[in-house]
Protein backbone atom coordinates (compact mmCIF):
# COMPACT_ATOMS: atom_id res chain seq x y z
CA UNK A 1 0.00 0.00 0.00
CA UNK A 2 2.67 2.31 1.04
CA UNK A 3 4.06 1.68 -2.72
CA UNK A 4 1.33 2.95 -4.39
CA UNK A 5 0.73 6.14 -2.16
CA UNK A 6 4.15 7.74 -1.85
CA UNK A 7 3.86 8.09 -5.36
CA UNK A 8 0.35 9.25 -5.46
CA UNK A 9 1.62 12.06 -2.94
CA UNK A 10 4.92 12.82 -5.32
CA UNK A 11 2.92 13.34 -8.58
CA UNK A 12 -0.20 15.21 -6.30
CA UNK A 13 2.88 17.80 -4.80
CA UNK A 14 4.17 18.14 -8.29
CA UNK A 15 0.82 18.63 -9.86
CA UNK A 16 -0.94 21.34 -7.21
CA UNK A 17 1.59 24.28 -8.36
CA UNK A 18 -0.19 23.97 -11.98
CA UNK A 19 -3.51 24.57 -10.73
CA UNK A 20 -4.12 28.65 -11.10
CA UNK A 21 -4.81 29.11 -7.47
CA UNK A 22 -2.34 32.62 -7.57
CA UNK A 23 -2.38 33.37 -11.34
CA UNK A 24 -1.18 36.88 -12.14
CA UNK A 25 0.19 37.23 -8.28
CA UNK A 26 3.66 39.15 -8.39
CA UNK A 27 3.34 41.09 -5.27
CA UNK A 28 2.19 40.48 -1.50
CA UNK A 29 1.20 38.15 0.87
CA UNK A 30 0.07 35.70 -1.96
CA UNK A 31 3.29 35.92 -3.58
CA UNK A 32 4.76 34.84 -0.94
CA UNK A 33 2.45 31.79 -0.10
CA UNK A 34 2.60 30.92 -3.49
CA UNK A 35 6.60 30.67 -3.13
CA UNK A 36 6.60 28.95 0.15
CA UNK A 37 4.36 26.60 -1.28
CA UNK A 38 6.07 25.89 -4.12
CA UNK A 39 9.61 25.47 -2.50
CA UNK A 40 8.03 23.31 -0.14
CA UNK A 41 6.66 21.19 -3.04
CA UNK A 42 9.67 20.62 -4.22
CA UNK A 43 12.14 19.46 -0.99
CA UNK A 44 8.94 17.00 -0.56
CA UNK A 45 9.50 15.67 -4.31
CA UNK A 46 13.48 16.02 -3.13
CA UNK A 47 12.69 14.42 -0.15
CA UNK A 48 10.48 11.24 -1.47
CA UNK A 49 12.95 10.76 -4.11
CA UNK A 50 16.25 10.15 -1.43
CA UNK A 51 13.67 8.31 0.99
CA UNK A 52 12.36 5.71 -1.46
CA UNK A 53 14.91 4.30 -3.13
CA UNK A 54 17.26 4.45 0.08
CA UNK A 55 14.46 3.34 2.30
CA UNK A 56 14.39 0.04 0.33
CA UNK A 57 10.21 0.81 0.09
CA UNK A 58 10.77 0.18 -4.08
CA UNK A 59 12.41 -3.55 -4.31
CA UNK A 60 11.57 -6.51 -5.71
CA UNK A 61 10.46 -9.45 -3.39
CA UNK A 62 13.59 -11.37 -4.43
CA UNK A 63 16.37 -8.88 -3.83
CA UNK A 64 18.63 -9.34 -0.86
CA UNK A 65 19.75 -6.21 0.93
CA UNK A 66 23.19 -5.53 -0.99
CA UNK A 67 21.10 -4.95 -4.06
CA UNK A 68 18.76 -2.88 -2.67
CA UNK A 69 21.59 -0.59 -1.44
CA UNK A 70 23.39 -0.75 -4.96
CA UNK A 71 19.86 0.29 -6.17
CA UNK A 72 19.93 2.94 -3.86
CA UNK A 73 23.21 4.14 -4.51
CA UNK A 74 22.21 3.97 -8.05
CA UNK A 75 19.26 6.30 -7.56
CA UNK A 76 21.51 8.71 -6.02
CA UNK A 77 23.70 8.55 -8.70
CA UNK A 78 21.04 9.50 -11.26
CA UNK A 79 19.56 12.28 -9.10
CA UNK A 80 22.66 13.67 -9.10
CA UNK A 81 23.29 13.48 -12.70
CA UNK A 82 19.84 15.49 -12.93
CA UNK A 83 20.81 18.14 -10.62
CA UNK A 84 23.95 18.89 -12.37
CA UNK A 85 22.80 19.03 -15.79
CA UNK A 86 19.20 21.09 -14.58
CA UNK A 87 21.01 23.37 -12.73
CA UNK A 88 24.09 24.12 -14.96
CA UNK A 89 21.84 25.08 -17.66
CA UNK A 90 19.93 27.07 -15.83
CA UNK A 91 22.93 28.60 -14.58
CA UNK A 92 24.05 29.01 -18.17
CA UNK A 93 20.52 29.98 -19.37
CA UNK A 94 20.62 33.16 -17.00
CA UNK A 95 24.46 34.14 -18.35
CA UNK A 96 23.16 34.09 -21.59
CA UNK A 97 20.30 36.22 -21.09
CA UNK A 98 22.37 38.54 -19.35
CA UNK A 99 25.27 38.70 -21.67
CA UNK A 100 23.55 38.09 -25.34
CA UNK A 101 21.51 41.27 -25.27
CA UNK A 102 24.41 43.45 -23.97
CA UNK A 103 26.65 41.73 -26.95
CA UNK A 104 23.79 42.36 -29.72
CA UNK A 105 23.77 46.18 -28.33
CA UNK A 106 27.73 46.54 -28.68
CA UNK A 107 27.87 44.81 -32.31
CA UNK A 108 24.87 47.62 -32.84
CA UNK A 109 27.19 49.87 -32.15
CA UNK A 110 30.66 48.96 -33.20
CA UNK A 111 30.78 45.90 -35.42
CA UNK A 112 34.51 45.36 -34.74
CA UNK A 113 33.81 44.55 -30.88
CA UNK A 114 32.03 41.02 -32.23
CA UNK A 115 35.14 38.96 -31.51
CA UNK A 116 35.44 40.09 -27.87
CA UNK A 117 31.22 40.35 -27.11
CA UNK A 118 30.80 36.36 -28.48
CA UNK A 119 33.64 34.93 -26.27
CA UNK A 120 31.17 36.47 -23.05
CA UNK A 121 28.41 35.07 -24.81
CA UNK A 122 30.51 31.67 -24.89
CA UNK A 123 31.28 31.58 -21.36
CA UNK A 124 27.95 31.00 -20.17
CA UNK A 125 27.23 28.39 -22.45
CA UNK A 126 30.49 26.80 -21.35
CA UNK A 127 28.41 26.36 -17.99
CA UNK A 128 26.02 24.13 -19.52
CA UNK A 129 28.77 22.01 -20.92
CA UNK A 130 30.50 21.44 -17.81
CA UNK A 131 27.41 20.21 -16.04
CA UNK A 132 27.07 17.31 -19.08
CA UNK A 133 30.54 16.85 -18.21
CA UNK A 134 29.97 16.20 -14.82
CA UNK A 135 26.83 14.27 -15.25
CA UNK A 136 28.67 11.77 -17.79
CA UNK A 137 31.96 11.57 -15.24
CA UNK A 138 28.94 10.28 -12.55
CA UNK A 139 27.43 7.90 -15.31
CA UNK A 140 30.56 6.27 -15.72
CA UNK A 141 30.96 5.59 -12.13
CA UNK A 142 27.66 3.75 -11.94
Amino acid sequence: MLLFVLPLIAVALLMIPLVPLYKGVSTGKKARHAMAFNLCAFFGICLLAIILPVGGFVSAAGETTTAVAATGAAGMGYLSMALAVGLSCIGAGIAVAAAAPAAIGAIGENPKLFGKSIIFVALGEAVALYGLLVAILIFTKL
